[in-house]
């Protein structure tokens, strides 16, 4: 055995001290999976919250909106908090805190008790997510291994996404709405205690006092940002909206400036300056900008156009998560294969040509058409996803591995929401002039129908007659051109994340370390990726089969440093 495979084996050992890293996955896994079907198990509950606590629209739009806006302004808040204090901990607090909140979300017997719950929910999934893929970061220092171990924690959570619409609906239909919290304190139970006896603890190198003004400047700039992109996404131009992003970004703007002049930032934000780490980020917003506002029109056409009923409609994209799922679980193995550049460029590629294949779709039903598109969208996106998110992870140096977990949740979340924002402008902007000059319809009725095909079809119900189905079959002949002119735009986008991942890494790099002698939670502190510019020299390696792996000299850490 080479002294290179010695060493590795040695970092396996050490780092999963106490604990199989393989068991340490699957607790891992199951917090995900946790946050992941919390973040869409409300969707189908909606109607039975608003018949029985009768919120208000602007209540309604809070006990939607306070988990995600809650959760992605406090990522980095504790993500970083978890590389000072603990990682562990800071996820078996979420753990605590996601099931009070989920037991009183579930009892809760008015609107603003809901919010302030699903606000809870939002802090405990903001303590969960980053600290999930840092303390992966920990037990698997040898990339060849983590890249399998991102791969599986990406299938789940492709699995996640799916499960939460299907199994609300399950539970409405045999218990009330509050069942689609309940279901979550039965796993905080089990996770609390296997997570404290199973999962290692790990700390960053704990330098200077945690920026406590950074990270709430950090959190109040997110959280205004995506409060305003929200808006945004609902077609609101007004000063709600606009104030919120104008005050959010001089707030990030203050935030980047604080961390620049600080000994010990909160953020090492050299980071960036790394191509590989940026680019990446760029990639993982590009990537959830197309992903989740297809998603949205997507679902729109197959209930509005094809006429099919909710169920129906979630079983036609479940190929789309199976396909997810396969990706994620090949990640691995094509990351050795192609390395991160062909495979983050070939994922933007495969998705932009499901893209233009679904300009096929029109108003008549084509079953095959929508198959092959969805497989070919959820495996190019995923991989996509999955080559992006490790690269930006092995780029990280352990010490910092929440802060860079907070990074890359935030910028998911981020690009949800401007893909929501952008791709919806797109298709109202491609939508509204079909119905401006519908023979026999006045010009209020065009007008109103011109908001969306949801509210078109129920102005055409009004109207009756030859108008009303003249106004409906305008409506929807407009929303499928919105469609196609909307999936072209996105294709553009796609090709463009295609061409940015040519900044990548060509080649799956992995970095021998120094035999490790310290206590596992002094080990963790190192950082195990190389300082960009300085030259890779060959060396010994296990055999991958036909792929060439650089293994780049052992270099002194420079003591500083920064997640589907």
């Amino acid at each position: 055995m080479s002294g290179t495979t010695t060493a590795a084996a040695l970092r396996r050992r050490a780092a999963g001290a106490g604990a199989n890293r393989w068991v340490v996955l699957v607790v891992l896994c199951v917090s995900l999976l946790l946050v992941a079907v919390d973040a869409t198990v409300l969707h189908v509950a909606v109607p039975a919250v608003t018949e029985d606590l009768k919120p208000g629209a602007v209540e309604l739009l809070w006990i939607v909106d306070a988990y995600p806006l809650v959760c992605a302004s406090l990522l980095i808040l504790f993500g970083t908090l978890g590389d000072r204090v603990g990682r562990r901990r800071v996820l078996l607090l979420g753990y605590t805190l996601f099931g009070v909140a989920s037991a009183m979300a579930a009892f809760a017997d008015d609107a603003h008790l809901l919010i302030v719950a699903r606000a809870l929910l939002g802090v405990g999934g903001a303590m969960i997510m980053p600290a999930t893929l840092s303390i992966l970061r920990q037990v698997f220092p040898d990339r060849r291994e983590r890249a399998l171990a991102i791969g599986v924690w990406s299938a789940v959570a492709a699995v996640g996404a799916a499960v939460g619409p299907l199994l609300g609906g399950f539970l409405l239909e045999h218990f009330w709405w509050g069942s689609v919290f309940l279901v979550n304190i039965p796993l905080m139970l089990v996770s609390l205690p296997v997570g404290r006896i199973l999962l290692p603890e790990s700390k960053g190198d704990g330098k200077g006092p945690w920026d406590v003004v950074g990270a709430l400047t950090a959190a109040a700039g997110l959280f205004a940002v995506v409060l305003g992109v929200k808006r945004l996404g609902a077609g609101e131009l007004g000063a709600a909206t606009l104030l919120p992003l104008a005050a959010g970004a001089v707030l990030l703007a203050l935030f980047v400036r604080r961390q620049r002049r600080r000994t010990h930032p909160l953020l090492d934000l050299r980071m960036f300056s790394r191509p590989a780490f940026s680019t990446s980020v760029g990639c993982i917003v590009l990537a959830m900008l197309a992903l989740v506002g297809l998603e949205l029109i997507a679902a729109q056409y197959l209930q509005l156009v094809l006429g099919l009923s909710p169920l129906e409609t979630g079983l036609r994209l479940v190929p789309l998560t199976f396909a997810a799922m396969a990706a994620g679980l090949a990640g691995a193995r094509m990351l050795r294969r192609f390395g991160p550049r062909r495979m983050v460029s070939l994922g933007f590629c495969l998705t932009a040509g499901a893209v233009v294949l679904l300009t096929a779709m029109g108003g008549e039903d084509n079953a095959p058409l929508l198959l092959g598109g969805f497989v070919l969208l959820g495996f190019g996106l995923e991989t996509t996803l999955f080559g992006a998110y490790e690269s930006m992870l092995s780029e990280a140096p352990q010490d910092q591995a929440g802060g860079a977990a907070a990074i890359g949740e935030t910028s998911y979340q981020l690009g949800a929401g401007i893909g929501i924002a952008l791709l919806g402008s797109v298709m109202n902007a491609a939508y509204a002039p079909g119905l401006s000059q519908v023979p026999g319809v006045p010009a209020s009725a065009s007008a109103a129908a011109a908001h969306s095909l949801g509210e078109a079809y129920e102005v055409a119900a009004r109207l009756g007659g030859p108008a009303g189905e003249a106004l409906r079959l305008a409506a929807r002949h407009s929303f499928v051109h919105g469609l196609h002119v909307t999936l072209l735009v996105s294709a553009g986008l796609l090709l463009a994340g295609a061409a940015m991942a040519l900044r990548l890494p060509r080649l799956m790099h992995c970095d021998p370390e120094e035999t490790p002698s310290g206590p596992a939670s002094e080990r963790s502190q190192a950082p195990s990726d190389s300082a960009p510019g300085t030259t890779a020299e060959a060396s010994s390696a296990p055999d991958l089969g036909n792929t060439p792996v650089r293994m780049p000299a052992q270099r002194e850490s420079r003591g500083s440093g920064i997640k589907v």
